[in-house]
């Protein structure tokens, strides 16, 4: 079993899909495993530090060839992996749902493309998501970038010369990005709040400290969606939310967005006529940008300014981690792929629940059926 790895090719992708660490885990499994020459360099991982972890370090071609697996953050070009055997599984995100073609160039080229963002959320499969482990750092990341471009103070400080007031935070959607941003503003020591369309989080919200901020007068709405994620509202729910929002809004210095609906645009959730009302100096992090934004005129990897107030957002967050994230979405992989590790015949075989549900193409045709759904 020849697992392959080749250095991340999208523009701005510092990370890398693995570590020594993992390969020697993989190594113990009985693989053999080989990497392109430069690939960990933006993790901060030598091309040394694999040879010492046992890891054939060469150049492209020499790397995929008769590769059994190839492991990616982001899904390679199907050009880069000829010599792979035929029928090879590439382990990677894929974005499915933007990228039709590069899923049906994979499956014209015989390969098995295994889309990590695909893990079903149930709890057997939690140490093998890769969405929360980089949502997770990129929620940390979102609070640190926008606290560097606050021109003010996170905590209350007093002084002999005064008081500095804490700064207000406000986390605009409660998944996994939206806990850790909240947490990490606490522990900078502003005053947070938070809302969310899933009334289930309420209570995540009140646990870190934070203030919870909802609709209270539209019944029988719970946004949740399938997989925990949150799903679209009502007009009348929007409107409401909208109503809220914007009063809440006018107080904030900070607001972090990480609103996401696998598969669809991000919902936008501020308008340029809410951004006008925020205090001049104020911080928006956007962390949908690159799936269309949550916040009106925010742009990837550019300080936008409007009104007075900063908007910004990264296309990548997690890659400015490179190195943690790296590590996560190392272990994500060798989880996933070790859990089904059969070793009587000495590869992964996946059962039905999870093989299914990540699988995108097999024997030259598409088969997700999510995919055959939209």
């Amino acid at each position: 079993m020849r697992i392959a790895v080749l250095k991340e090719s999208t523009t701005g992708e510092s990370r890398v899909a693995l570590t020594p660490e993992t390969a020697k885990k993989f190594a113990t499994l009985g693989a053999t495993i080989a990497i392109e020459a430069g690939a960990g360099i933006n993790a901060a991982i030598s091309d040394e530090a694999y040879r010492e972890a046992g890891v054939e370090v060469g150049k492209a071609a020499a790397t995929v060839k008769d590769a059994d697996i190839i492991l990616g953050v982001q899904a390679p070009d199907v050009a880069a992996l000829k010599g792979a055997k035929p029928g090879a599984w590439v382990v990677a995100t894929f974005d499915p749902f933007r990228e039709t073609a590069r899923v049906e160039a994979y499956a014209k080229a015989g390969l098995e493309a295994l889309s990590m963002e695909f893990m079903p959320r149930i709890t057997r499969a939690q140490s093998m998501d890769v969405l929360s482990s980089q949502s997770n750092l990129a929620g940390y990341k979102a609070v640190l970038a926008a606290a560097n471009e606050y021109g003010r103070a996170f905590p209350m400080m007093m002084t002999a010369a005064g008081t500095v007031q804490a700064a207000r935070a406000f986390v605009m959607g409660v998944g996994v990005a939206g806990l850790q941003a909240i947490a990490t503003a606490k522990r900078l020591g502003a005053q947070v709040s938070a809302t969310d369309v899933r009334s289930a989080t309420r209570e995540q919200i009140q646990s870190l400290g934070a203030k919870p901020i909802f609709v209270e007068n539209v019944a029988g709405i719970e946004g949740e969606g399938s997989g925990g994620y949150a799903t679209e509202m009502s007009e009348e729910y929007q409107k409401a939310q909208a109503e809220l929002v914007s009063g809440h809004l006018a107080k904030q210095d900070i607001v972090i967005t990480t609103a996401l609906i696998p598969g669809r645009p991000a919902p936008r959730l501020i308008s340029d006529a809410q951004i006008a009302t925020m205090k001049p100096g104020s911080v928006i992090f956007d962390l949908a940008v690159a799936q269309g934004g949550n916040v009106e005129g925010s742009v990837p990897d550019q300080v936008v300014e409007k009104h007075g107030v900063k908007i910004i957002g990264f296309s990548n967050t997690a890659s400015h981690l490179a190195a943690d994230s790296s590590a996560l979405f190392a272990r994500n992989l060798y989880n996933f792929l070790s859990a089904f590790w059969d070793k009587e015949v000495g590869k992964p075989v996946l059962d039905e629940e999870i093989g299914n549900a990540v699988r995108l193409t097999q024997g030259g045709k598409v088969v997700n059926e999510r995919l055959a759904a939209q």
